[in-house]
């Protein structure tokens, strides 16, 4: 698939298919992830490969934030959480991460030496997530990019080990489409655009 057409049909896909991925194209994604664009050369980017059983890493990792931030809104109003409801909140957070039957969770590891500012360490992990997603439309697999408050919260960091200015970027869901994905349109670029010539 020519990349320019890549770049215009790929759409996010909240509904996957529970089919497994060959490991090969799993490799294919991760190995374009790592040829994204970074300054010296940090490559400050690490990726959690989780299907099967091993999704519950992610299922915990909410649970943990959900009852966290439940246990702290109960506390404000002078309330505690019952056994019951803390339970419910596990098992509806654990089903979020069986929603595709491939997740990557991707982190940005920035550099310790400090040689590029953090904020281009960021940019470095947010164009590999980009690489990974076209690669995987360009093999037929629908991809859709997790984050929301969950992902940053400390509970979350301490899941996946990270630690120091270690942070997590995100959760990309891969499989296969349940439906074509819409079409979508853009603003023209020319209306966002200044030409600077003098």
């Amino acid at each position: 698939m020519d990349v320019k057409e890549a770049i215009r049909q790929r759409r996010s896909v909240g509904k996957l298919k529970q089919d497994p991925i060959a490991h090969e194209l799993i490799e294919e994604i991760l190995e374009a992830a790592v040829w994204a664009p970074n300054h010296a050369n940090t490559e400050p980017w690490r990726f959690w490969v989780m299907s099967g059983e091993g999704r519950k890493l992610l299922g915990r990792g909410y649970a943990e934030v959900a009852v966290a931030e439940a246990q702290q809104a109960s506390a404000a109003a002078g309330k505690s959480l019952t056994t019951e409801e803390e339970e419910q909140l596990n098992s509806a957070s654990h089903k979020k991460a069986f929603r595709a039957p491939l997740i990557i969770a991707v982190a940005v590891s920035p550099s310790e030496q400090r040689v590029v500012p953090e904020i281009e360490e960021f940019a470095a992990v947010h164009c590999a997530v980009q690489n990974m997603m076209l690669t995987a439309h360009a093999l037929g697999l629908g991809t859709i990019w997790r984050t929301g408050e969950p992902t940053y919260h400390p509970k979350m960091k301490a899941n996946f080990g990270l630690s120091g200015r270690e942070e997590m970027v995100g959760f990309v869901y891969i499989g296969y489409p349940e439906a074509v994905p819409t079409k979508a349109t853009r603003v023209p670029f020319a209306t966002k655009t200044q030409w600077v010539t003098e």
